[in-house]
């Protein structure tokens, strides 16, 4: 992203980008080409040497002569531009993989109209149109896979540059940083003192990466510091489709909506606006007190909070156009973010936390917002077990990490899945607690009465036999039987 959207900057870039020489492998001049294929190819080649060339973004511009870099003019109109009757922007949107962000800016150098498309570079694989992956070799596009030196390089660059350390907004004043990024925030909930000055402000901010100096003068903004403390993620178009939304049903299914919110806050300072938000659109049951009625959310809130800020520290920045969703139905709310988890969702109890975002993490943790030692998700099932609800479920849609919280249902109300889900969560919580799932621990799990031990042991029964929990000692009596997870 530019640090200034408006036609003045646009302007200086193009008159900048015309003094580069001519063989600039992320930078493409063209009059009037408007051939699709041939603009999906370049889009690929760019972002691809944009990346190997460490820079935050590639270009091409019509209305500029290749040969010389005058400034000509064009007749090429994306906006009606066509393949088919698909809009350009949206077929080359559709067939590039991983999906990037481009903008395109229609612009007047020297009375004459130029197009400016700015292109994201790659992150983390290379960009492919079409399934082709192409690339910058001097002024030409070659096929990526033909060039093994340049792949292998491109390769080296995506282990090296991290997610956070990518740039969210360059050559921005010290002004700007502090108008864009919520710093109030970033010392409030970090318990910092605020320092004294503008430039110490932008000493703290850039020893945690949230900037760093550019190196056109200024200061770029880091993805690290828009996603976590962006005062409005729209002054941040790569990343306004990360903001979390929030959609309420009516009823169980999707197809009657009561309302739709979409944060524009950054991660770290809008995360408590978020939750209150959600607390209070929650059902709620009334509970009568000694003297006084008080109503109390169907869904316990600590697990809400701690499946909300694993969804947004563990999704895939690289999946783009989509973000953490949290839907909210009558009977169960789903909480869904970007990308497979990297861990089995039947070991998300025991096994150590691993982030595709370490530096976010870390900053989630210094400000309290997740836990340090991965013990989140014994947190979730142990507050549903507090209030005997259905296990959560994790499940992996294509692309997608997905947990879903259920409201109260009897356990004869539960199907087989979600009977065999609550006995395995819950022998799995007690073998991190060091301890082991028992008659006893089970009845008490699912509010079962001491004289239907019965009713627990077909619960243990049937998950042995299903394979997800085992006998800790075979040789034991039938009354001092204890059981772990299969795993254990």
């Amino acid at each position: 992203m530019t640090a200034d959207g408006g036609q003045g900057y646009f302007v200086g870039l193009t008159r900048e980008l015309c003094k580069l020489p001519t063989e600039t492998e992320w930078v493409e001049f063209k009059v009037n080409h408007r051939n699709p294929q041939t603009v999906g190819e370049y889009v690929s080649a760019l972002s691809n040497a944009a990346a190997l060339h460490d820079k935050v973004h590639a270009y091409i511009l019509w209305g500029i002569e290749d040969e010389t870099h005058a400034v000509v003019g064009t007749s090429f109109s994306p906006a009606a531009a066509k393949k088919g009757n698909e809009p350009l922007e949206t077929w080359l949107l559709r067939l590039l993989r991983p999906r990037i962000d481009f903008r395109i800016h229609e612009i007047e150098v020297d009375g004459k109209r130029v197009v400016l498309m700015e292109i994201d570079r790659a992150s983390q694989h290379p960009v492919a149109f079409e399934g082709v992956e192409y690339i910058r070799v001097g002024s030409s596009k070659r096929r990526l896979k033909d060039y093994q030196e340049k792949e292998r390089a491109l390769w080296r660059v995506f282990d090296r540059v991290s997610f956070e350390d990518g740039v969210a907004a360059e050559r921005v004043s010290s002004e700007e940083v502090l108008r864009k990024l919520d710093y109030p925030a970033y010392f409030d909930l970090l318990e910092l003192p605020l320092a004294d000055g503008r430039e110490a402000i932008l000493h703290a901010l850039q020893s945690d990466r949230l900037i760093s100096s550019g190196r056109a003068g200024g200061f770029d903004i880091t993805n690290l510091g828009a996603i976590l403390f962006a005062r409005n993620l729209a002054d941040f178009p790569h990343l306004k489709r990360k903001a979390v939304r929030v959609i309420q049903y009516r009823g169980k299914g999707r197809t009657e909506t009561i309302r739709e919110q979409e944060g524009g806050k950054g991660y770290a300072c809008g995360f408590e606006g978020l939750i209150a938000y959600v607390d209070g659109i929650l059902p709620a049951d009334e509970m009568i007190g000694k003297a006084l009625r008080r109503s109390v959310s169907v869904f316990p809130g600590l697990a809400i909070r701690e499946l909300v800020a694993n969804a947004l520290i563990h999704q895939d920045f690289s999946v783009s156009g989509t973000g953490p969703m949290m839907e909210i139905f009558e009977d169960r709310i789903e909480i869904t973010n970007p990308g497979e988890p990297l861990v089995d969702t039947q070991r998300f109890l025991d096994t150590p936390p691993r982030s595709r975002n370490e530096a976010l993490a870390s900053l989630m943790r210094r400000a309290r917002i997740c836990e340090e030692r991965g013990s989140g998700i014994d947190k979730v099932v142990l507050e549903v077990e507090l209030l005997h609800l259905p296990a959560p479920l994790f499940e992996v849609p294509p692309g997608f990490t997905r947990a879903v919280l259920f409201a109260y249902k009897d356990l004869a109300d539960m199907d087989g899945a979600e009977r065999l889900r609550a006995c395995y969560l819950h022998a799995c919580l007690r073998y991190v607690m060091r301890d082991f799932l028992t008659n006893s621990s089970l009845r008490e799990r699912f509010g079962i009465k001491e004289n239907n031990k019965a009713v627990a042991s077909r619960r243990i029964r049937e998950t042995v036999d299903a394979g997800l929990i085992k006998p800790f000692d075979e040789g034991a009596g039938r009354r001092f039987m204890k059981y772990v997870p299969f795993w254990a």
